[in-house]
């Protein structure tokens, strides 16, 4: 696996993460929930690394999880000791009939 400081800028890469949030009774975040929300807690899914902010050993992630293959329009702001599993990421456009 890669780790954080090893990232280079031009190219893709995914990871493993959990983040504070606001969940539904089913334990899913906001855009991927059709019913109220019941209050915050640790979300954990898998995403594309969009932004590393070094200094602040930040990432912006894209949350790439949900139930019907769709991407989703979550974003996160995760500290690095909160993601895992960091790997080069291959980005296909895949055709939806």
């Amino acid at each position: 696996m890669i780790k954080a400081e090893d990232i280079k800028p031009g190219k893709s890469y995914a990871c493993k993460f959990k983040v504070e949030t606001m969940l539904d009774k089913f334990g899913r975040p906001p855009n991927l929930s059709d019913v109220p929300l019941k209050g915050p807690g640790m979300y954990e899914s898998f995403g594309l690394i969009m932004i590393r902010d070094s200094e602040k050993k930040l990432f912006k992630i894209q949350d790439l999880k949900n139930n019907d293959g769709r991407k989703t329009s979550n974003e996160f702001i995760v500290p690095w000791s909160d993601c895992w599993d960091i790997d080069d990421a291959e980005l296909v456009d895949k055709k939806v009939d």
